[in-house]
């Protein structure tokens, strides 16, 4: 979805909105304008029904109060004769404003006496018949239309020793009129109040967006040499906060990141150069002169030694490339750890009673997972507690249940311990603690990198623990059954390489 930039003049605001591409700007102004307009014509047409049934009401009114006057009037046994006669042929003949009729019949149905002009204007058959109720307020009534339109009423009177009936007929054609003019009226005040709202809507949008013009602006200066610079949450309208936050953790994130690639790039080209570097000062010594074929032997050997630790790192950095993959599925089976704790100990037996290192196995539990990573996790971190234990220290293996329906294989050494800052760093490729030691010593630094791929792959999560002078532990948990096979059975990448188990 476009955004459109809040800058642009009104008329390119109004193009935006009638353009049929998306725009957050010409969808709210669209929204805005159809929601003014249906409110408007929701608003118009109340008021015109409004004034057609208060005219209708204020018409059945005035009928009513005619017949109660002319009700009045019969029941008046002394004047009454007179003043009918001056209600009837006169004050309702010479009214021009609301034209109206009388009329009295008898009960042998003769007129008694009626507004002049009447009887050619409105018959005895147009009206309603007059039927009698307990309740005097009650008459029939209806509408009647010729040349104009009126609106007749007939209603009982006079009692029962001189019953009539009495005929009121009102022209209503002036409602009407006023209708069509108040129709004409409102239509007018309702397209200027549409084109109006068509304006303010634009105006409120061009203006609601600034924000977001602003917030794209200040994006459009971050670069990659420019991390530092995030957006500051706090002077942001509310709806982009949350935004502005994210952005802001993601800057961080992306920040460390580069600052971890680029200590990879250094740690990894230190790494290789050291190897390549005595490679290549070895065979300029043999090529000073000629030598035996026990120095040449000699030589061959000492150069395999360096070639073999370049694969090994370049196999540990193909792994680790792999299993970032985040499609890459791992091969689960279900094994008793505590077996494969022995058998990796049994395979560091004799470097740990070289070093003098007390190695024990506690603990066990039933975990589905791959075999041989799980193997390679647990022999890079007994390799790595075997270089930095020092002589009569000791390394605990042990494998427990979490109780949340996990797995934890816990890696403990008495060795030199690692200080605080440097914790944070210890998985990242090529990390070193301690560069001063000789390079064959101290390995290519993958090892932790793998372990926590693996762990990664597995859906689980690899932790760290350590005080200088007390030693490390190592936690590797993983999920239960249910989360970790998100991993999927479904398929099988290459992330074994044939070989020894021993750690990189």
């Amino acid at each position: 979805m476009s955004l459109m930039p809040a800058n642009l003049p009104l008329p390119d605001v109004l193009r935006a909105v009638l353009s049929p591409r998306r725009s957050i700007a010409g969808r709210l102004a669209r929204h805005y304008i159809l929601a003014t307009v249906l409110l408007l014509v929701a608003s118009a047409m109340y008021l015109y029904f409004g004034l057609s049934r208060s005219l209708a009401v204020q018409d059945r009114a005035l009928v009513a109060s005619k017949i109660g006057v002319l009700r009045l009037l019969l029941a008046e046994t002394d004047s009454g004769g007179h003043a009918l006669a001056s209600e009837i042929e006169h004050e309702a003949g010479e009214e021009s404003v609301l034209k109206y009729y009388l009329r009295v019949i008898d009960a042998d149905g003769r007129i008694v006496i009626e507004t002049p002009g009447m009887s050619a204007a409105l018959p005895l058959a147009v009206f309603p018949p007059a039927e009698a109720s307990a309740d005097p307020r009650v008459f029939g009534e209806r509408e009647y239309l010729s040349n104009r339109r009126y609106l007749l009423a007939a209603a009982p009177a006079g009692g029962a020793l001189a019953p009539r009936i009495l005929q009121v007929a009102l022209d209503v054609s002036h409602n009407e009129e006023i209708l069509q003019n108040y129709r004409t009226n409102l239509s007018v005040a309702l397209a200027a109040a549409v084109m109006l709202a068509v304006v303010i809507g634009l105006a409120v949008v061009r203006a609601g967006l600034q924000p977001l013009a602003a917030i794209t602006r200040a994006t459009q200066r971050i670069t990659a040499n420019h991390l530092d610079k995030p957006l500051s949450a706090t002077q942001w309208p509310a709806e982009l906060t949350a935004l502005a936050t994210e952005f802001d953790a993601m800057l961080r994130r992306l920040e460390d990141s580069f600052q971890r690639l680029s200590q990879c790039s250094a740690d990894m080209a230190h790494a290789l150069r050291n190897p390549i570097n005595n490679l290549r000062g070895e065979a300029e010594v043999q090529l000073t002169r000629t030598r035996t074929p026990q120095e040449y032997q000699q030589s061959l050997s000492s150069g395999l030694e360096e070639l073999d630790r370049l694969s090994r790192m370049i196999d540990g950095l193909l792994f680790i490339a792999r299993a970032d993959d985040v499609h890459a599925a791992v091969d689960r089976q279900t094994f008793e750890v505590r077996a494969e704790m022995d058998a990796v100990n049994e395979f560091y037996e004799a470097l740990a009673a070289e070093k003098g290192v007390t190695v024990q196995c506690e603990g066990g539990a039933i975990l589905n997972a791959d075999l041989m990573l799980v193997r390679r996790a647990i022999s890079n971190l007994l390799a790595n507690a075997l270089k930095y234990t020092p002589a009569g220290g000791a390394i605990t293996l042990a494998a427990r249940a979490d109780g949340a329906g996990g797995h934890e294989i816990r890696v403990t050494d008495t060795g030199e311990g690692i200080s605080r800052e440097h914790l944070p760093r210890v998985f990242d490729r090529f990390f070193q603690v301690d560069k001063t030691r000789d390079l064959s010593a101290r390995g290519a630094g993958l090892g932790l990198a793998i372990v926590q791929s693996i762990m990664r792959l597995h859906r689980g999560s690899a932790e760290i623990e350590s005080e200088v002078g007390r030693g490390t532990r190592v936690i590797l948990r993983f999920p239960g059954s249910g989360a970790d096979r998100a991993a999927g059975d479904a398929g099988w990448t290459q992330l074994h390489r044939p070989g020894s188990a021993r750690g990189v």
